[in-house]
């Protein structure tokens, strides 16, 4: 078991190196070609944090372990919203002012609510996939429609601070080399973890769901979890919320049109009965945070998120 835990933890690490050197590649990049920053910020940026959900995916519809590929998309949102953002909160209040980031907020509640609307069957089928790739594509035609008056205002932060986070330095032939290295690690970290996290499956005796809801989901949430920390230490808490809510977004349109396009079929009836409300409820108790008169979750809110996401972690291995 600890060879397992092993290699799938350097799975993990190399799939989120390898979408960060993609991320810097693309910037890099787009910037070279003449397109604006304000559109790279609010695209390449932002999708960026939802690129190891996006592999795992992939790797996961291609060797029909479905369940895992879910498991792993749900429970990166309920650890984006409780473990990260609630922990974050816990020990940093974090406080917004973006307007986008408020507009945001019901985006993410209809993309939950589509989710549970095309999971109530418990089948994925590739009408559900193709209804969700086209409401992904309709955010981001709704982000690049809402970020271009942002960045006119003086009142709204996230897109500026996005622009801030492009890489400054940096040619095109190193971004092509990073682009290139990162193709050959992805798909090669993403394989080890969902080979390992199978492996780890049966030597835990749980099925695949769980591990895809825990250890996966964690594990590819990672990126955000950089975010937000690196977003409190310099004082940008609007990017780092709004990319959490935006990787959400992204999971629930955009990565879970993967495995309904590519291996439609049946999914474990406790992924819609049990974790796709444990996901609507998060979302909905965020936006109600987000949308208190202070724009601010406290302390006390990150502790409740905390214990919530230790309660769900024990309902789930009991």
């Amino acid at each position: 078991m600890f060879l397992t835990t092993s290699l799938l933890i350097i799975g993990l690490i190399l799939l989120v190196y390898g979408a960060d050197r993609l991320v810097y590649s693309a910037a890099v990049l787009s910037r070279s070609l003449g397109i604006a920053p304000w559109l790279i910020g609010c695209t390449v940026v932002s999708l960026g944090t939802s690129l190891p959900e996006l592999m795992i995916s992939v790797t996961a519809a291609l060797n029909h372990e479905n369940d895992l590929a879910v498991g792993n998309i749900i429970g990166s949102n309920i650890a984006n919203i409780l473990l990260i953002a609630g922990g974050a909160a816990l020990f940093r209040p974090i406080a917004f002012h973006s307007d986008i980031l408020r507009r945001e907020l019901p985006l993410l509640l209809f993309a939950t609510a589509l989710c549970g609307m095309l999971l109530a069957d418990n089948i994925l089928s590739r009408r559900d996939g193709m209804i969700l790739l086209l409401a992904g594509i309709g955010y981001i035609a709704a982000v690049v429609n809402m970020s271009r008056p942002a960045l006119r205002s003086p009142d709204d932060s996230l897109t500026r601070q996005q622009m801030a986070e492009l890489p400054r330095g940096g040619g095109n032939t190193v971004a092509v080399l990073w682009l290139a290295l990162a193709f050959i690690i992805m798909p090669i970290s993403a394989h080890m973890v969902i080979d390992n996290a199978g492996v780890l499956a049966r030597q835990l005796g749980v099925g695949e769901l769980v591990i895809g809801l825990t250890v996966v989901a964690v594990g590819t949430s990672l990126p955000e979890l950089a975010t937000v920390i690196a977003g409190a230490l310099k004082g940008e808490n609007d990017i780092a919320l709004g990319n959490l809510i935006g990787s959400n977004i992204v999971n629930s349109l955009l990565v879970l049109c993967v495995p309904a396009l590519l291996s439609p079929g049946p999914l474990d009836p406790l992924a819609v009965r049990r974790d796709y409300w444990v996901m609507l409820a998060a979302s909905i108790v965020l936006a109600a945070f987000c949308l208190r008169k202070h724009h601010r979750i406290n302390s006390m809110m990150g502790g409740l998120l905390l214990g919530a996401f230790a309660a769900y972690l024990t309902v789930l291995f009991i």
